[in-house]
């Protein structure tokens, strides 16, 4: 028999929880309903809600975002359709890097080991020229190096792969070097 583990008060402020109450509103009137071309006005409400996004980044409307001031994505970056991004703390988003559908990148977890099970949070940081392929789950504190593919259903829960390999698995693994063709 395991003792009951006593209830916890929210770990975040109180102008915390009110500014995500405010972006749930505006995600289900602005961002959700509108038409998947419409990026420049996504960029800009995603923009106002405090995300740092250079202006040919793209968040697909059915991206979930769950604090878009934790955001950072820079030149030619994607958010594709039906991600997770739960940004309890910050996730950085490098240029050409794509976060393909059903991917969920995850900043927080709690401590199992304490009784009380505090929450606890870690940044996500991805390189240039990244590709998380399809459902993909990133754990809080993991960095993907330049140039890695993370291959389809495959988690990555510690920052040890190689840049410029492709990685799959859980836990991901590097398969091998990708090989660049030249254009």
């Amino acid at each position: 028999m395991h003792p009951a583990t006593p209830q916890q008060s929210s770990p975040h402020s109180l102008a915390n929880r009110m500014a995500r109450v405010l972006w749930a509103f505006v995600y289900l009137i602005f961002i959700r309903p509108s038409p998947r071309f419409l990026h420049r006005w996504r960029n800009w409400v995603y923009r106002m809600m405090g995300a740092r996004l250079h202006p040919t980044a793209r968040i697909y409307p059915t991206a979930r975002v769950w604090a878009p001031w934790n955001i950072t994505m820079a030149e030619h970056s994607c958010l594709g359709d039906r991600t997770d991004i739960y940004s309890v703390a910050p996730i950085t988003i490098g240029p050409r890097s794509t976060v393909s559908h059903y991917s969920f990148l995850c900043t927080a977890s709690h401590d199992f080991e304490d009784p009380s099970q505090p929450l606890t949070t870690a940044p996500i940081t991805l390189g240039a020229n990244v590709w998380l392929a399809a459902d993909v789950f990133i754990a809080p504190g993991v960095t993907i190096p330049d140039g890695a593919v993370i291959g389809a259903r495959s988690s990555v829960f510690t920052s040890d792969l190689p840049a410029w390999h492709l990685c799959a698995g859980n836990p991901a693994k590097p398969i091998r070097p990708r090989e660049l063709k030249s254009t």
